[in-house]
């Protein structure tokens, strides 16, 4: 083939490749603008099917109906769940006397939650979960994973005071929620079904884990005083005690991998509460407050969150998980009476503080307010009871305070007698020969005193906790669960606040006379222009200091406590104690020489002494 031809071939097959690739890209381009017009249509269907089904709920689209040609569903294999996903969101309401509770068909999960009769600090309706702030949701294997918190549940039914929401994956499987909501009741049952599920569920796993988060709302007055007494509580499956996670600290988390009963986002008076019936098998909880700014500016106190893993069988046909909320006030007769021991969570001091509040304050303060409507009065009048029952040890501890005041120039002759720092034993042998002639214990001022501070720690306890006094007004107070206030400065001050809390100072000054009256009738010794600065001028302005943001209640309480104490001694001293008797009576035995019975303790003060005696004679020796 000669150069000419070979040229004329070359350049034939370059043409012919020219045509070829201009002929594929025209058809390309063909092709997508097809593709595209089918896009748009089966898109317009796929609509169309959407809107049947969320107006029809026995319809159940396919996956040709749903599904783009050329295109994978996003996310899920299965149509129903694809429809589920992008469908809106209805929401439904049960409600009773009680509470109100709005429903969200996308998760099946509570949405919003109305306490009624209620209000929060600014008269506000008191909303314990609000719309936006909380999310429970499920994580489910179904050969892939899905999260039901993005998946609209249709509706099933709904009547007065229950509602079932379906998600379906096929004609007949589904899984259920079905809430129920009974008259005067804060307690909601939820049931959660899974109906012809054992073909869809993987069955390498048998477990499906639970999210709930929520933003917890600012509901009271104070912000320091709600936080104190807001955490997450929760109760173990076969125990009786209710544990806190996070009271007073900024942020907690923990781990289980024990059964857990139930769990509950506690505010300081109220909590939303999840039981369940089957048990958490494990999982995590964490607490986390909200700086002061940020919750003045949201209105969000804490941010409470639950991870939690409940046990499936995957094998059976059929099986629920039942489940309990409660919505409602941590008052303690009404958490008592569903027989969960939610009572517990109410912060009422440990095993020997909290039976004095469960078994004695809270049923003497229930019983007073059947009868009078003043909060105010209760307490005074509650003072007063406690005050009378324990007056036998008020006036045994001044009766031996009084005996140690005679005692005290007795006292300073020992002192005298033996100055020097190795006679020590002697001066304390001789001290107690002078307390067991005369009948006067050491410890006889103090022990009368020591059993009353269980009452005053349960108080403490008390009324910063008590739900009964929430909002209650008394005099200037607005509110004797929280701080109250006669002066705001709109600043604030380290260790004090930014108010000026009356209770607070009234309580201080009642503290300062009820010291010095003490300290006077007390016996001077070395120590005691240290004690009498610390008890006179100290205490009283440490406890104004930090009852400035506590509880008014508590203020008053102590306020009271103190003024009722300054009467009680007057009236001891006048009436009951006479020290020119005392001091008659102390040198008759004194100075009686009928041999005194040794106490143990005595005897091995002696034989210590005599020890000691034994051991500086051996030394002498060896010198």
């Amino acid at each position: 083939m000669s150069k000419g031809e070979n040229r004329s071939t070359i350049i034939g097959f370059a043409l012919i490749g020219i045509i070829l690739l201009l002929f594929s890209w025209y058809n390309t381009k063909q092709y997508e603008k097809q593709q595209k017009e089918r896009y748009l249509a089966d898109s317009t269907a796929a609509a169309q099917a959407i809107e049947s089904a969320r107006l029809d709920t026995t319809y159940h689209a396919t996956a040709e109906e749903v599904q783009i040609p050329g295109q994978e569903l996003p996310l899920y294999q299965d149509s129903a769940l694809y429809l589920a996903s992008v469908a809106e969101a209805d929401y439904y309401t049960l409600e009773n006397d009680k509470i109100k509770l709005t429903i969200s068909s996308r998760g099946a999960q509570p949405y919003e939650v109305e306490i009624k009769n209620y209000y929060t600090y600014d008269s506000s309706v008191l909303v314990l979960l609000r719309s936006g702030k909380s999310n429970l949701e499920y994580e489910i294997n179904t050969n892939q994973w899905i999260n039901t918190g993005d998946l609209n549940f249709s509706l099933a039914s709904q009547s007065e005071n229950s509602l079932v929401l379906r998600l379906y994956f096929s004609e007949n499987s589904y899984i259920e929620a079905i809430y129920a909501l009974a008259e005067e009741s804060y307690m909601a049952d939820y049931n959660l079904r899974f109906v012809n599920m054992d073909g869809i569920l993987d069955r390498r796993t048998n477990q499906i884990r639970l999210h709930w988060n929520a933003d917890m709302p600012h509901l009271e007055k104070g912000y320091k005083n709600e936080k104190n007494y807001s955490a997450i509580a929760y109760r173990f499956s076969g125990t009786n005690d209710v544990k806190s996670l996070g009271m007073r600290k900024d942020s907690a988390k923990e781990s289980f991998s024990a059964n857990l009963r139930w769990f509950g986002f506690q505010q300081q008076f109220f909590s939303a509460i999840l039981v369940a019936e089957n048990n958490f098998v494990g999982g995590t909880l964490e607490n986390k407050f909200y700086p002061e700014d940020v919750v003045v500016a949201t209105g969000d106190l804490m941010r409470s969150s639950a991870e939690m893993l409940l046990g499936i069988d995957t094998q059976s046909k059929d099986f629920s998980l039942p489940f309990k909320f409660y919505f409602g006030p941590n008052h303690y007769p009404t958490l008592k009476s569903y027989d969960e021991g939610f009572e517990k969570i109410i912060p009422l001091g440990g095993k020997l503080i909290g039976p004095i509040n469960r078994y004695v304050i809270i049923p003497v303060f229930n019983w007073l307010s059947k009868y009078i409507e003043s909060y105010g009065l209760i307490i005074l009048i509650l003072t007063i009871l406690l005050k009378i029952v324990i007056s036998p040890l008020t006036l045994k501890s001044y009766n031996s305070t009084a005996k140690m005041k005679v005692l005290q120039p007795e006292i300073q002759k020992i002192n005298e007698r033996y100055p020097k720092k190795e006679d020590a034993m002697k001066k304390q042998q001789a001290t107690m020969d002078l307390y067991k002639r005369a009948g006067v214990s050491m410890f006889g001022g103090c022990l009368p005193m020591l059993l009353q501070f269980p009452i005053l720690f349960a108080m403490f306890r008390f009324f910063p906790a008590s739900f009964e006094l929430r909002q209650q007004k008394f005099l200037w107070a607005d509110d004797l669960s929280a701080y109250d206030s006669i002066l705001d400065f709109g600043f604030n001050i380290p260790l004090y606040g930014d108010h000026i809390s009356l209770f607070a100072i009234l309580m201080g000054v009642s503290m300062f006379f009820y010291s010095k009256l003490t300290m006077n009738q007390m016996a001077d010794n070395q120590q005691m222009p240290g004690m009498k600065f610390m008890q006179t001028w100290f205490m009283p302005i440490f406890m104004v200091l930090i009852l400035n943001n506590f509880s008014a209640g508590l203020s008053y309480y102590y306020m009271l406590s103190n003024l009722i104490t300054i009467i009680q001694t007057l009236i001891i001293r006048k009436w009951f104690v006479d020290e020119k008797k005392l001091r008659v009576q102390i040198q008759q035995r004194a100075n009686s020489k009928e041999p005194q019975k040794k106490s143990k303790f005595r005897q091995r003060l002696d034989e210590a002494y005599r020890i000691q005696q034994e051991q500086i004679r051996q030394q002498q020796k060896r010198k």
